[in-house]
């Protein structure tokens, strides 16, 4: 019977349990409504939620609100615009209550996919939106965006980073946890940097970096961002981590390269490390390490597996069993320091390459290696003194440039450090220092000098040892009494002065550190095409095809331009020759002169003013030819041959302009220009007769509102009497007298000689067009500048 009772009190209490996890489920279900935490109706539109949204982001948000409630408002908050912001998502709430990041096991479109993550959530409280509760190795890495400025950034030029972009309510990001944990602790412990950035606090931080969906997994290295786009395995990932290192990092190292490769010590300035292993690659702890201390030290790497590098272990003695660095300095027979464990550890490789990252005696190529070998003066009881010889780079300072560096190796002390300088490439150092209190002669170098910086703007203390260095015994005797003098009495440093900044020596590698840049850049754009990462690339996509696109129109516009105008041009040479033949249609319009089609004269219409002339471009000009219709076809022909050698130059248009269909035109813009042209007029018995323009030529500067204005003479040069040229040849008379000669005699036939003479003086007017034209191309003919170009009512004449 007790047994029963149990039982039977059993059985309510599992139906209790299960209505309370039933409705703990259903009322956190119910208590994540996007519309009333934002406090919108379901008729908001898009820009009302945003609104809304920034408002209450700067009301809670944690770093500003200290309320014990703030950070899981501001949470839901921000998962609530997520919501009501994407249309899908909205949607998808509007009809069933959910989303797809909040769809229980048994509804939904996409719910089957992600079962057993909301029976977690449900039954076990899963952290998806729980920032206390998050794993403890994100939160120690988590970044924000002034740390990733400020830190990140700065430290990626000596270490690449690696970071993960997440959110609260991403699945997958727990689907690539596991690997992502693992592989942290393994490149950690190489001297990678971790990040983790969480979207739904660090969105800014986000954005910056470009990283628009979650997971993202992303590398920093000299500043730049590079996207991981492969599967998250362990050996992706690590390879993707060597792969951001630059690929010039460790030379690999043989019996046939090793003596050029220790004996560049000189030229570059640095000591060179060797690494000795079995592997076949570069281990990438070895790789890092070089890109750490890229600036202070030049990496190599022996494989103990090849043949072509026995001579090298049998030469130093190398223990296979172990990988071993050795540094090489100023010697390179002998190494300078020497490390070997089978566990090499980060810490001790880099302990190891501290204390020996610069030489024994190095030379000052910039300033931030001087103030590195010859700190600030900070402390009493940390004065640091720098020995500097002021020397040349010629042969003839090597023996005493060998004595000074076996000095130094002598007299090794943790307060003083021996530098070299080449008195050529830093002049202005060696020109203060030379310069004694009596205004005595600089002595030639080499010389001696021992400094104490006092401050970072360039003040020093510092003495000249006496007697200049030769490297003998007496020198050195001489250099070492001083320094003891020293280290007892600092106050014999009895000069001081203003050095200036040290020259970059290593300055004219600039363009190949920028090819090497430029490299880096088209291989991440070329990346980024791979991988259609097309939200990155558009800005620079939008910029190439936006470049394409005016170029090839360009080229098509001109090429269609080039096309018609053709086109028009030989059907018009075509009815200028028939014109000339006495053929019909003389009066037909021709851009080129007959039977020679090498010049290209259009017509100045109504058409073509605009293009021809208002909107002229630039440092172009017009050539306009002015004529009637009886006078086409001889005076064309004539302003083709006279101006033909002109047509070489790109900036020389040429047109011509009926006067019987536009003489208002033509009126117009010279009564603009009146004050400065002169044109003559005839009067007869009072009346004022019309002017007669033809043959006049106007050189037509569209851009700049100015023309120069040719004045027809006939020379007679072809015979004629002077009865009929008369006073006209300056101005076109022949002409007027015709004109005359037709209102006395009105019924008079003309004789074909009239006709021939009068052809003639047509012929003669444009004799000193081509004068003119050099003039022009010379810059010294009058210009006549004009307010405006007039309107396109004078252009067309009445019908």
């Amino acid at each position: 019977m007790a047994r029963r009772t149990r039982m039977f009190m059993t059985f309510p209490g599992i139906v209790v349990v299960c209505l309370l996890l039933l409705g703990g489920s259903m009322e956190t279900a119910n208590e994540v409504d996007p519309y009333k935490i934002l406090g919108v109706t379901k008729s908001a539109s898009q820009a009302e939620i945003k609104k809304v949204y920034k408002r209450l982001v700067r009301e809670w948000h944690p770093d500003k609100n200290k309320n014990e409630g703030a950070e899981d408002m501001f949470i839901k908050i921000t998962k609530s615009y997520e919501i009501l912001f994407n249309e899908e998502k909205r949607t998808n709430y509007d009809r069933y209550g959910q989303t797809d990041d909040t769809q229980p096991y048994g509804h939904g479109h996409y719910g089957h996919r992600h079962d057993h993550f909301y029976f977690d959530e449900s039954f076990f409280h899963f952290p998806f939106n729980n920032k206390g509760n998050r794993e403890f190795a994100d939160s120690k890495y988590a970044l924000h965006f002034n740390q990733y400025v400020n830190d990140v950034v700065p430290d990626s030029y000596k270490r690449p980073y690696l970071i993960k972009i997440t959110s609260d309510w991403c699945f997958s990001c727990i689907h690539i946890e596991p690997v992502w944990k693992e592989v942290v602790l393994e490149l950690e412990a190489l001297g990678v940097g971790i990040g983790v950035v969480d979207v739904g606090y660090e969105r800014r931080l986000a954005n910056h970096l470009g990283a628009h969906r979650t997971p993202s997994i992303l590398g920093v290295i000299n500043g730049k961002v590079t996207f991981f786009h492969y599967s998250v395995v362990k050996e992706h990932l690590r390879q993707f981590v060597e792969d951001l290192l630059p690929q010039r990092l460790v030379e690999k190292v043989t019996d046939r390269n090793d003596l050029q490769f220790l004996n560049s010590w000189h030229e570059q300035n640095k000591p060179h490390v060797l690494l000795f292993d079995q592997v076949p690659v570069v281990p990438l702890l070895y790789k890092l390490t070089a890109f750490a201390y890229k600036d202070y030290v030049q990496f190599g790497y022996v494989d103990q597996g090849l043949s072509e590098t026995a001579n090298l272990l049998k030469q130093f003695n190398i223990n296979t069993y172990a990988p071993t660095i050795l540094v090489f300095k100023e010697s390179t027979d002998k190494p300078a320091d020497i490390i070997q464990a089978k566990g090499m550890k980060k810490q001790i490789i880099d302990e190891f390459i501290t204390n020996n990252k610069f030489l024994l005696v190095p030379r000052l190529v910039n300033q931030k290696l001087f103030d590195e070998l010859c700190p600030v003066k900070q402390f009493h009881r940390r004065r640091k003194y720098c020995v500097l010889l002021i020397t040349g780079d010629e042969e003839s300072y090597t023996i005493g440039n060998q004595a000074f560096l076996s000095f130094a190796s002598t007299n090794t002390k943790e307060v003083v450090r021996f530098a070299y300088v080449y008195q050529r490439l830093q002049q202005s150092l060696c020109d203060i220092l030379l310069k004694t209190k009596d205004s005595t002669p600089p002595p030639p170098p080499p010389q001696v000098f021992i400094l104490e910086r006092r401050n970072a703007a360039g003040k020093v203390l510092y003495m000249e040892v006496a007697g200049g260095w030769n490297g003998t015994d007496e020198d050195k005797q001489r250099l070492l009494d001083e320094l003891e003098r020293l280290q007892k009495d600092p106050s014999i440093l009895n000069y001081d002065a203003m050095l200036p900044e040290l020259n970059n020596e290593f300055a004219s590698m600039f363009l190949i550190r920028w090819i090497y840049t430029a490299y880096d850049y088209l291989s991440e754009i070329l990346d980024d095409i791979l991988h259609n990462n097309w939200r990155e690339m558009m800005p620079l996509l939008s910029l190439i095809f936006s470049a394409l696109f005016i170029l090839f129109g360009t080229v098509v516009v001109q090429a269609f331009s080039d096309s018609s105008e053709d086109g028009k041009s030989k059907p018009k040479a075509k009815e200028g020759a028939k014109a000339e033949n006495g053929s019909p249609g003389s009066s037909s319009t021709s851009s080129r002169p007959p039977k020679k089609n090498f010049v290209e004269v259009t017509e100045l219409t109504d058409i073509t003013y605009t293009s021809n002339l208002v909107k002229l471009r630039p440092g172009h000009m017009n050539v306009v030819l002015v004529l009637t219709d009886t006078t086409k076809n001889v005076l064309l022909s004539k302003f083709a041959k006279e101006v033909y050698s002109f047509t070489g130059s790109l900036a020389l248009h040429f047109s011509f302009l009926n006067v019987d269909k536009h003489s208002a035109w033509m009126g117009t813009l010279l009564e603009f220009a009146q004050d400065a042209i002169q044109i003559d007029t005839e009067e007869d018995d009072g009346a004022c007769h019309k002017i007669d323009y033809t043959g006049y030529v106007l050189a037509l500067n569209g851009h700049k509102k100015y023309l120069c204005l040719f004045k027809p003479v006939y020379t007679g040069e072809e015979g004629g009497s002077s009865e009929e040229e008369g006073p006209g040849g300056a101005t076109g008379g022949g002409k007027r007298s015709r004109s005359r000669s037709r209102d006395d005699h009105p019924p008079r036939r003309s004789t074909p000689r009239s006709r021939s003479t009068a052809t003639l003086q047509i012929h003669h007017k444009l004799d000193r067009l081509g004068l003119w034209m050099e003039r022009l191309m010379e810059g010294t003919l009058p210009r006549y500048y004009i307010p405006a170009w007039p309107g396109l009512d004078k252009i067309t004449g009445p019908k």
